[in-house]
């Protein structure tokens, strides 16, 4: 009897646990299955190094220097969306997925390295037959900015630093989305276990105000992530990542430059705006104190009237 009742709790337990387990399985999707409701137009895809690269590209096509937007680590084009609608009125701006995120998806050769990513940005403007621009990014995505700036001085008239990554980064608050890739053993689970509460839990931890996080926007987030390949790619990404390996280069840049940054970032502190203002001669600072480590989204308004009155005075006469 005793043998009896302790099956049946054995089977009980089991059956809980596959439930628990069957609530938070989240397969990969294809990106087929996605498109419709993250890839409407203006998206559009073009086929680079073997990928096909989702890309938006507004505005008016007389702009003789666009804009160039670079998301961060696990985002995507759309967390731009604000700044897109603020300035395509008056300025042509391209947008696209990094690979290894959005709907772009995984490099074949598996390169998420620094140069990979300025490849494929200079190149991707290449088709566009985009000769000169301006570019922002932001996190990862101003790491990429600041490396195609050293990469094609000639070709980059302005850059937008977002709470960019430059320096060795001691981070207050880390996503627990990335501690899980970054994790070895959490990774493979990582990549068929994702709970929406952890990309919540993400999400709000880089809002400096929280409570500004829709759920519209965790669906988003969410999604895209589950886009097929992405969480492999991830913990990819963070194993070629340099930490502030390079930073002695952006002392050689010398292009008229705003660094932005939320004064709430918990994953790359406020200082490193002060550091890049230091080693980028003519270089200036706009900080955002109640913002957290992604203000171009959590505030569109503010942040993109900033960028756009930057961008306005590259032609300003002296002391404007």
């Amino acid at each position: 009897m005793k043998l009896a009742r302790w099956l049946m709790g054995a089977l009980m337990l089991a059956v809980l646990l596959l439930l628990g387990l069957l609530s938070v399985w989240a397969p990969d999707k294809p990106v087929a299955l996605l498109t419709a409701r993250w890839a409407p137009p203006p998206s559009r895809f073009v086929a680079l190094r073997g990928m096909q690269v989702h890309l938006r590209d507004e505005g008016p096509r007389t702009d003789s220097v666009p804009i160039v937007l670079v998301h961060g680590t696990s985002a995507s084009l759309h967390t731009w969306d604000g700044w897109a609608e603020s300035m395509r009125g008056a300025r042509r701006v391209i947008r696209f997925d990094l690979p290894g995120f959005g709907l772009t998806g995984p490099s074949p050769d598996n390169d998420y390295s620094l140069n990979a990513y300025t490849r494929v940005t200079l190149q991707l403007l290449d088709s566009l037959g985009v000769r000169r621009f301006a570019i922002a990014g932001n996190s990862l995505g101003g790491e990429v900015a600041w490396h195609v700036a050293v990469a094609a001085p000639d070709r980059v008239a302005a850059l937008i630093l977002v709470d960019a990554v430059g320096y060795p980064i001691v981070s207050q608050k880390v996503p627990i989305g990335f501690r899980m890739a970054r994790t070895e053993g959490l990774a493979w689970l990582f990549t068929r276990i994702l709970p929406r509460s952890v990309v919540e839990s993400s999400v709000r931890s880089v809002y400096g105000d929280p409570s500004r996080v829709t759920d519209s926007l965790v669906t988003r987030y969410f999604e895209l992530t589950l886009r097929e390949g992405n969480r492999a790619s991830l913990p990819r990404r963070f194993a070629q990542s340099s930490n502030g390996a390079d930073s002695a280069r952006i002392a050689t840049l010398h292009v008229p430059t705003l660094i932005m940054w939320g004064g709430r970032d918990g994953l790359i502190p406020p200082d490193h705006a002060g550091r890049f203002a230091r080693d980028i001669a003519g270089s200036r600072i706009e900080l955002f104190p109640e913002l957290g480590h992604v203000p171009h989204e959590e505030d569109p308004v503010r942040t993109a009237a900033a960028a756009r009155a930057f961008l306005a005075c590259l032609s300003c006469p002296p002391g404007r």
